[in-house]
């Protein structure tokens, strides 16, 4: 049960996201980071050793400049070196837990015990997207999920972050959990939806696409819903974006719009908001402004906000480190991905450089009211989530934003496998398994649309892909297969997209 002061507790943090400046957040960010540090280098038997280790003194950890040079953990070298009870606060497991596991994509599972303090923190996100409607707060909202409701984190913490958020502020807000039963899913939004002001469709992107290009077919008439939609696990494009508004009839992309970045390591740690979902629009039209923000004009990241009192992030080099408070409390970890941080006065600065006033765009959208101040993470695409042909790393992303061309709308879900082989020769050569809409066959023509959309984006977007097929373009052309709708070698029907598979050595 969450007492009043955690209700307190919560209106304050609230009302900070939109009252504090960035200077508060830089320094909330350093404050918590260390503390956590400190507690962790005392109560945590294996965080203890593993400092003992590697020689470090906490006592000499006095500032965040010392906290910078700590040395960094891992699953490799932290989590899977030491036993589970030695990794949690106090070295034991008597108390609630909740466990979740990693999709296993990049490994052997892992399972991640938590409490209630991270579902706690899931629902400050939750009620600040429930507020920023674009239909108002007057309600009621119909919240439907559509995570898996299994071992994986997304549905079950999803679905006690809203309930938390709902029971504190007394919100007008029904919530089903059809998980990843399509069906149920349609049987909502024909019989539960038209009884609300608003629905609120949330699930793994890929699959939310697929239920709104299904939903005409069910007889589902989605812009009569007031619909917004909230995603997770997994970045996408604006032209993605874009694509599911328009299907959805969605009033207001910036608004009623959102993608979490989060992981069972430690939850919902940064999510986009109003002002990280305009800034990535700004830029995605100046290719100055792109590149003064993330560097790499080659990828897309995802551009998210997060709360400095729940979790801290650095960018070391290009991997992204977080230290954040949970069961097992993880201090300059290495979650995996790549990309940078920066405060929202370092993006403000790059938004004037360009010529660009935040406040006076966010006024354009209606969206000015929704700016905060706290800082920025932006995550590319996993190094470990891509394939390589001939020494060019190849991205699904590329291929992706290709499949999502608007001449494939009809025919193909943008759902995809790809994959490096060797022939005979020891030849590397690359497939690209691609999924059909319902009932579409793979014709000559669409064969050819799908292969040369392919190659024209990783000419586009990739360098050395580029620079082999100046070359060599003969053995860097895709070769192109498509499958039925659903098909359960490389589309199995609910369960997170291998958009990568690695060929046995």
């Amino acid at each position: 049960m969450i007492g009043k002061s955690v209700e307190i507790k919560a209106d304050k943090i609230l009302g900070s996201l939109r009252k504090k400046k960035s200077e508060f957040w830089s320094h909330e960010r350093e404050k918590n980071a260390l503390s956590l540090f400190k507690d962790a280098a005392k109560r945590v038997p294996a965080y203890k050793d593993f400092l003992k280790k590697h020689r470090v003194d906490p006592a000499k950890i006095k500032t965040f400049k010392d906290f910078e040079l700590l040395p960094t953990t891992d699953k490799k070298s932290y989590l899977r070196e030491y036993p589970l009870e030695k990794l949690i606060w106090d070295g034991h497991l008597n108390k609630p837990i909740v466990y979740t596991s990693t999709s296993g994509s990049t490994g052997e599972p892992f399972y991640f015990p938590r409490e209630q303090k991270l579902d706690w923190q899931y629902s400050i996100l939750a009620e600040e997207f429930l507020k920023n409607s674009s239909y108002g707060t007057g309600g009621p909202t119909l919240v439907i999920i559509g995570f898996g409701m299994g071992v994986w984190i997304g549905g079950i913490i999803t679905y006690k972050a809203f309930e938390i958020a709902t029971q504190r502020s007394n919100l007008p807000v029904s919530i089903i959990t059809p998980g990843i039963n399509k069906n149920e899913i349609f049987h909502a939004l024909r019989s539960l939806s038209p009884q609300y002001r608003e629905t609120i469709l949330i699930g793994y992107p890929p699959f939310i696409k697929d239920v709104l290009d299904e939903a005409h077919d069910e007889g589902i008439n989605l812009k009569k819903l007031n619909m917004r939609l909230l995603f997770a696990a997994e970045s996408f494009t604006e032209k993605f974006r874009d694509y599911v508004v328009k299907k959805a009839g969605v009033r207001n992309p910036i608004l009623d719009t959102l993608n979490i970045y989060g992981t069972a390591d430690i939850g919902a740690m940064a999510y986009e908001t109003p002002t990280s979902i305009l800034v990535r629009r700004l830029a995605m039209k100046n290719p100055k402004l792109f590149k003064d923000i993330f560097e790499d004009v080659s990828k897309t990241p995802t551009l998210a906000q997060y709360n400095p009192s729940f979790i801290t992030f650095e960018a070391q080099g290009e991997d992204i480190l977080l230290t954040g408070r949970n069961t097992i409390p993880l201090i300059r970890y290495s979650i995996g991905d790549h990309g940078g941080v920066m405060s929202f006065a370092q993006l403000e600065k790059k938004l004037k450089s360009n010529g660009i006033d935040l406040r006076r765009e966010a006024r354009k959208i209606d969206a000015e009211r929704s700016i905060s101040e706290t800082p920025f993470v932006y995550v590319y695409e996993r190094k470990d989530l891509s394939t390589k042909l001939y020494g060019a790393i190849i991205y699904p992303e590329h291929i992706r934003e290709a499949l999502q061309h608007e001449k494939l709308e009809n025919f193909v879900t943008g759902k995809f496998t790809i994959m490096t082989k060797t022939d005979r020769k020891q030849n590397q050569f690359m497939e690209v398994h691609v999924e059909l809409k319902p009932k579409m066959r793979a014709s000559k023509y669409l064969q050819k649309l799908c292969h040369d959309l392919i190659v024209e984006s990783l000419l586009l977007k990739n360098a050395e892909y580029r620079n082999n097929y100046s070359s060599i373009p003969h053995k860097v052309k895709p070769k192109m297969f498509f499958w039925p709708h659903e098909h359960h070698l490389h589309f199995k029907p609910g369960i997170k997209q291998k958009w990568v598979k690695k060929i046995p050595k």
